[in-house]
């Protein structure tokens, strides 16, 4: 049904081509006009219900202490390195303009005052946390309404401020805070350019042609514009976390190409056996389209699943991607064969024309089929060595995940090139690593006029606590609200221990017995709750997933042990890539390379978003490959042919189609935000890893030793599945 299907959706896409195309056409200009009119700006909410993070938001909230805003900081100290704000005039007359400015834009609700605390004599500005101790470095921080009131505009304002004043005033000026974090726009175009770029280079290096390359690359273009354009759209309906936009482009690219990889090279394929250019989109969209729509519907499903976690960003963030690879699958049996049709048989010479890997006088993939014939034929005939090898490389690989720690890197991880890193250092140096991470405490007294008090002199009392700022009570409500300051940075593990002693020790022991609660809130302790409750979910996540994959794997290639093992090798390639993203971003190995300068935890939310796309990507490759090796089986009942053909068959559609996802996501391993660069390289070393160790020396070797036992399934249990969606 299903081919069937796809032969009619893909034949008469290529015999009307300009009409499908001006489709698309209408659809790209439909959703942008859409996201301009009702789209909204992506926006980090980084709350789940149930987070002791999450009730103290609720109580700041309430009090209207103006806390439950958002907070930027203006870092200044003088051009001259001798002179201090305490012995310098003019230093001090310029911080008093700074921040007469800054109060000035709009928008902004208010700002500390350092220039008045400093009049106010030395020891209030130290110990308000406005100035440092030696006088060197003085803060402005600034007060924002909800991040729902504002748009880049008000963060445009400030930059602009500090540019200008920088012309004007002796003062070095540095900016950063939340407003950076929720306004900047993402990481994504340059990346992205580069991926296509590469992609391009490499689509032509297999194909010898423009032509060709441009069809899979234009089809990726459209996709993209209508998948981020909906995902704007959505971003107006609720909040869609700032990095889906820069992760669903990533995935989009990585799997819109590929689709349309095996979808041309299948066409390829139906040319050279003298089918006409209609005929033959339409029974590449049949065979090949079977896989990708499965495959992609495995992408989409693993990524919904993120639901699991009961974390509303990663639900409404998978959301926002598993929409940009569907309008990818969609594209691929739609708008592809309708750029084939309209290339007509100009594709056809200009695919023969193609030279990567050819000899001279051989016939089209004669010589890299015979190469990677040899290879598994090898491969086939020294099981044993080859599967122990791999796997134990694999395995090696996979020990670094020992070590891994969940957390936030912050403008710390930022190149010195950006003035968010700079005015980082500078807050920490003059104040102290934990002044770049304060906590909020939100108490209800309940009554119980001494717990403030209280309060304060247990956290103050704290070893991991640098400073409490004093408190600000609400007259309304009774609510109060300590901003306090850690020790240690907020991507330390010491700040997590600190929060965790907090909320099990310090106080619920302040508070005693009566009804009077508090709880720690702030970015820090959010990240950290949010990275607690994904660790929690991620075994029943990861069973979840795992299950599912196994049950659809044994519904398509009737067989116990092909899914079986399938799950089990791709568990085994996503380990190797965690272990390699603890090394390079928690141990430093190699982070210079990707231009990382300094160690930083594993994004908490990471891991888990990792884990539903490589699982659903490396499916794609697994049933491209599998469908053909039982092909091969079906027709030649012999399973030592059925791997030597399947595997080398699909060997060059399978490496090419890795080339270009490792390329696109690798052009995101550059970015400047830690996140970016996570998702990049692992998504890029788990490809590599799947198309190469796993794909062409572990699956042959165990397919080779399982023998005829790859395809054993029991009767009744065959009685009871229904036909497989690429069942042949």
């Amino acid at each position: 049904m299903l081919s069937k299907a796809l032969l009619r959706l893909g034949g008469g896409a290529a015999r009307h081509p300009w009409r499908v195309i001006a489709a698309w056409l209408v659809a790209a200009a439909l959703a942008v006009l859409a996201a301009v009119a009702f789209g909204g700006r992506t926006a980090d909410s980084m709350t789940a219900p149930g987070l002791d993070s999450q009730r103290a938001a609720e109580l700041i909230e309430r009090a209207g202490t103006g806390q439950e805003g958002i907070t930027a900081q203006v870092v200044v100290t003088p051009l001259d390195g001798a002179a201090t704000f305490f012995d310098h005039d003019g230093a001090r007359t310029a911080l008093t303009r700074l921040q007469t400015e800054v109060e000035r834009l709009p928008h902004v609700l208010g700002t500390s005052d350092p220039a008045g605390a400093l009049r106010a004599g030395r020891d209030t500005a130290v110990r308000g946390g406005l100035v440092s101790a030696d006088g060197r470095i003085a803060v402005v921080r600034v007060q924002y309404p909800d991040q729902s009131r504002l748009s880049a505009e008000d963060l445009d304002a400030l930059v602009g401020l500090g540019d200008r004043l920088r012309a004007e005033l002796p003062l070095r000026i540095e900016m950063g805070g939340n407003l950076f974090y929720a306004l900047s726009d993402p990481d994504g175009g340059v990346s992205e350019l580069i991926g296509l770029l590469a992609a391009a280079a490499i689509l032509f290096l297999a194909f010898g042609s423009l032509v060709a390359a441009a069809l899979p690359i234009g089809m990726a273009v459209f996709g993209l514009t209508v998948g981020v354009a909906t995902m704007t759209v959505l971003a107006g309906v609720t909040d869609v976390p700032a990095f889906a936009p820069v992760l669903g482009s990533m995935v989009g690219l990585g799997v819109g190409i590929d689709y349309a990889l095996f979808v041309l090279a299948r066409h390829r394929e139906y040319l050279a056996r003298g089918l006409g250019p209609h005929e033959a989109a339409g029974r590449a969209v049949a065979t090949a389209g079977r896989p990708v729509v499965f495959a992609g519907g495995t992408v989409v499903v693993s990524i919904l699943g993120l639901a699991f976690a009961n974390v509303p960003f990663m639900t409404v963030g998978g959301l926002a991607v598993s929409i940009v690879v569907l309008i990818m699958v969609i594209a691929s049996v739609t708008l592809l064969p309708a750029f084939l049709g309209a290339a007509g048989p100009r594709l056809g010479r200009t695919l023969r024309a193609g030279r990567l890997f050819r000899r001279r006088g051989a016939a089209p993939d004669a010589g890299p089929a015979a190469g990677w014939r040899r290879w598994i034929g090898h491969v086939s005939r020294h099981p044993v060595p080859y599967a122990v090898g791999a796997a134990g490389l694999l395995l090696a690989a996979t020990l670094p995940v020992l070590g891994l720690r969940v957390g936030l890197p912050d403008d710390g991880s930022l190149p010195h090139s950006r003035t968010e890193r700079r005015a980082y250092d500078l807050v920490a140096e003059g104040f102290g690593p934990g002044t770049n991470g304060p906590l909020v405490i939100a108490a209800d007294p309940a009554g119980d006029p001494g717990v403030v008090d209280r309060l304060v002199g247990a956290v103050a009392a704290d070893p991991g606590i640098a400073s409490v700022v004093p408190t600000h009570t609400d007259r309304a409500t009774g609510i109060a609200t300590l901003v306090v300051f850690p020790t240690t940075s907020p991507q330390d593990k010491a700040t997590a221990e600190t929060i965790t002693r907090l909320r099990t020790d310090v106080l619920p022991t302040a508070i005693g017995p009566g009804p009077a609660r508090a709880h720690v809130g702030g970015a820090a302790a959010s990240l950290s709750d949010v990275g607690r409750r994904t660790s929690q979910r991620l075994p029943v996540f990861v069973a979840a997933v795992l299950t599912m994959s196994f049950l659809l794997l044994m519904l398509v290639f009737r067989s116990v042990l092909v899914p079986l093992k399938a799950v089990l090798l791709n568990l085994l390639s996503i380990g190797a890539a965690y272990g390699i993203m603890v090394a390079v971003f928690q141990w430093g190995w190699g982070g210079a390379l990707i231009g990382l300068e300094a160690t930083v935890p594993i994004v908490s939310f990471i891991p888990m978003f990792l884990f539903a796309i490589l699982f659903g990507l490396s499916m794609d490759y697994e049933v491209f490959l599998l469908s053909r090796v039982r092909e091969e089986y079906l027709r030649t009942s012999d399973n030592g042919t059925a791997i030597v053909e399947g595997v080398s068959g699909t060997a060059r559609i399978i490496t090419s189609a890795a080339l270009i996802m490792v390329a696109v996501f690798l052009s995101f391993a550059v970015a400047d935000d830690p996140s970016a660069k996570m998702f990049g390289l692992g998504l890029a070393t788990a490809i590599l890893i799947d198309a190469t160790v796993v794909r062409m020396v572990l699956v042959p070797a165990t397919m080779t030793l399982l023998g005829r036992s790859n395809w054993w399934l029991p009767k009744w249990l065959d009685r009871m599945l229904p036909r497989g969606p690429v069942e042949h």
